[in-house]
């Protein structure tokens, strides 16, 4: 097991012009770690579930960038159709990192149901995701993560992090809010082809 922030410094090493979707107690650790701030940035707070189905439809829209959605295992749990959808879309530049801390970081630290007993790369398989991994420490992700990266997409990655018990969301960053940031993102998509 690793800590959410040793492992988000992998990711972080690693980042050239994705679209960063973090998302609850990722979101936490993601502002606690301090990377520099991007216009692709996307702090998404208060809507547990969606982080993935919001990259999904950047993604779409964006197809000339990539995204890489920081969610956590409860969020998934609140949205497991999203797997399904995002298989059967099939975005070729999506990347969905997801906290296995088998908690609810953020309201108190209760245990997500059946916590321990979930297999998320095998959940996403399952539902038509190319590839998914399991990575449960820092060295074995540093390791991997260039052929992560490189995995055909769309692609789930699995981090087993730490619970810390409950750890309050952030405040908002400083700057543009992230519905700014997506309007202006959306903004300047390529023209379709046709």
């Amino acid at each position: 097991m690793m800590d959410g922030i040793s492992a988000l410094r992998v990711l972080a090493s690693e980042r050239t012009d994705q679209v960063l979707i973090t998302h609850m107690t990722a979101n936490y650790d993601w502002s606690r770690l301090n990377p520099p701030a991007t216009e692709l940035d996307l702090h998404l707070g208060g809507a547990m579930g969606k982080a993935s189905s919001l990259g999904l439809g950047i993604a779409l829209a964006r197809p000339d960038v990539d995204v890489w959605v920081l969610d956590g295992d409860g969020s998934l749990l609140m949205n497991l159709g999203t797997l399904v959808t995002v298989a059967t879309s099939a975005p070729k530049n999506f990347i969905h990192f997801v906290y296995q801390n088998d908690a609810y970081d953020t309201t108190g630290g209760q245990p997500v149901p059946n916590a321990g007993h979930i297999d998320y790369p095998a959940m996403a398989k399952g539902a038509g995701y190319p590839s998914a991994f399991f990575v449960d420490n820092v060295e074995d992700f540093q390791n991997r993560i260039k052929a992560i990266l490189a995995a055909p997409r769309p692609t789930l990655v699995a981090l087993k992090v730490a619970s810390l018990g409950h750890r309050p969301p952030p405040g908002t960053p400083k700057g543009l809010d992230s519905m700014q940031r997506i309007t202006a993102l959306l903004a300047q998509r390529p023209e379709p082809r046709l």
